[in-house]
């Protein structure tokens, strides 16, 4: 696999990882909960810092077990520490390549991915993969972001900005970040007969939670993969950045602010 097939748009720095942070199964992956039960082996592909991957190991053990991948050997590790704290045992982490996983056909009862289609260039491939390690009887359940569906108001010109620019910067490496809508479309074609769809926001709209957001990615404007690409290939100049992350920041500090994050689900059954 060519590595222009699975860059991660957003990089590991640490503006990037605290939004990560925030993420739990009650917020990221609820749609998939109904389905956990104890003694399932669960396999957590793109596992950022741990925390949505510990509360699953929560719902599995103490019986089941968990095997959480990620390509960052650094984020691995704060995964690891993340877990360790919580006084949790029953998972392993790997740095892998998730288009050729080193685990048997059928080893898992679940696969779970979250927001990592819209980073690969070839997301059917993927989840083929996905669907090759996961048991019959057991579903694979991915959830992704659509950037072009989100919505905020004011309606900033820095921030119809920034949408043009992360199109952009995602596009170039081989990503997809209208993802949300098209999971089910590529459900079908990694061979899967029963996709079972759904859909649910993150809304940024109180005076903390637009702190947070308009932090978060005016850090993320200024210091992350996205501006080091949109800089590197000439995307954006570092003063156009700069504006940019200052359009975040005037939009946070808004009282009338307000931002919704959609996201498509699917839960793919494998026969």
């Amino acid at each position: 696999m060519n590595d222009r097939q699975a860059v991660y748009t957003h990089g590991h720095q640490d503006s990037v990882l605290r939004s990560h942070r925030s993420r739990t199964a009650a917020n990221s992956a609820a749609y998939l909960l109904p389905e956990l039960r104890a003694g399932q082996a669960l396999l957590d592909v793109g596992c950022g810092p741990g925390t949505i991957t510990a509360d699953l190991a929560e719902l599995v053990g103490p019986t089941g077990r968990v095997v959480a991948v990620d390509r960052s050997a650094e984020v691995l590790a704060r995964a690891a520490e993340h877990v360790a704290g919580r006084g949790i045992g029953n998972v392993t982490f790997a740095s892998v390549d998730a288009h050729r996983l080193p685990y048997a056909d059928g080893e898992f009862d679940v696969v779970h991915a979250h927001q990592v289609l819209q980073h690969v260039a070839d997301p059917v491939t993927l989840l083929r993969e996905l669907r090759r390690v996961t048991a019959p009887g057991g579903v694979v359940a991915f959830r992704d972001a659509d950037y072009a569906a989100m919505a905020w108001y004011p309606e900033l010109p820095e921030l119809a900005d920034w949408m043009a620019l992360y199109q952009r910067v995602a596009r170039s490496n081989g990503g997809e970040p209208n993802a949300g809508r098209r999971l089910a479309a590529w459900a079908r074609a990694a061979g899967f007969d029963t996709v079972e769809c759904s859909s649910s926001n993150w809304t940024y709209a109180t005076a903390e939670q637009r702190d947070w957001w308009g932090d978060s990615w005016a850090d993320r404007v200024v210091g992350s993969g996205i501006a080091d690409t949109a800089v590197a290939y000439g995307y954006a100049t570092p003063e156009e950045l700069a504006r940019i992350a200052a359009g975040w920041r005037r939009w946070a500090a808004d009282p009338d602010g307000w931002f919704a994050v959609p996201s498509g689900e699917v839960l793919a059954r494998v026969r």
